[in-house]
């Protein structure tokens, strides 16, 4: 779901570094405000490099192949540290495998970043709850983790269908863009289950890194 160089317009891509800067700032500026920032870096490390990875993941959803992207699951689990760690992920995957694009590095981290810190503040409503109880914990991890992929599915539908480029076949473009929009919903599920397993999994043994987000 990565967008490549080429199929956007300069000023989309213009806007979308400016948008990522303005995002990184801000999230930078929450980890700061952490007594201890710092300690949350091995965990924002190991989901980075997870992150990295899950493109090459490839699962077989007709009429599309999809990946994972997991950017739910960094948002639920780093809270701000994930807008950053996203980016961190998608520039390794440009310059190293070609997956998605440097002019368009700044879209796809708004793309996916955004989402993640929305999905961590709908992980974060399940403190209005009973928070030490397994079942709340388990669905507000699902739905951060499905919610993310389902926001992001979204924008890229839009930044793509919004700009397709003239010289090709519009109506056959977006019947392939439809299909692989409609490929991420099983996906969503994957992913908000996965979400699901790893948050428990902490509750269980070590659930002092659900709370230091």
């Amino acid at each position: 779901m990565h967008i490549p160089d080429g199929i956007l317009p300069a000023s989309v891509c213009i806007t979308g570094y400016a948008a990522t800067g303005g995002f990184t700032w801000y999230s930078l500026r929450q980890i700061n405000r952490d007594p201890n920032p710092q300690e949350n870096i091995p965990k924002a490390s190991l989901l980075t490099a997870a992150f990295f990875v899950a493109s090459w993941i490839h699962i077989p959803i007709p009429p599309a192949s999809v990946h994972l992207i997991l950017n739910g699951l960094l948002g639920t689990m780093l809270g701000y540290y994930a807008f950053p760690a996203i980016l961190i992920g998608l520039f390794f995957q440009a310059i190293m495998f070609q997956h998605g694009g440097l002019s368009t590095l700044g879209v796809n981290a708004t793309m996916f970043g955004v989402p993640a810190i929305l999905a961590y503040h709908l992980f974060q409503l399940r403190l209005k709850f009973d928070k030490d109880n397994r079942v709340v914990t388990g669905i507000f991890a699902f739905i951060g983790g499905a919610g993310g992929l389902g926001i992001a599915t979204l924008l890229f539908f839009a930044l793509v269908i919004t700009n397709i480029p003239a010289t090709i076949d519009a109506s056959a473009e977006k019947m392939a863009i439809s299909g692989l929009v409609l490929a991420h919903i099983p996906l969503m599920a994957i992913e908000g289950a996965f979400t699901t397993a790893v948050a428990l999994f902490l509750k269980q043994v070590k659930p002092e890194l659900l709370e230091s987000q």
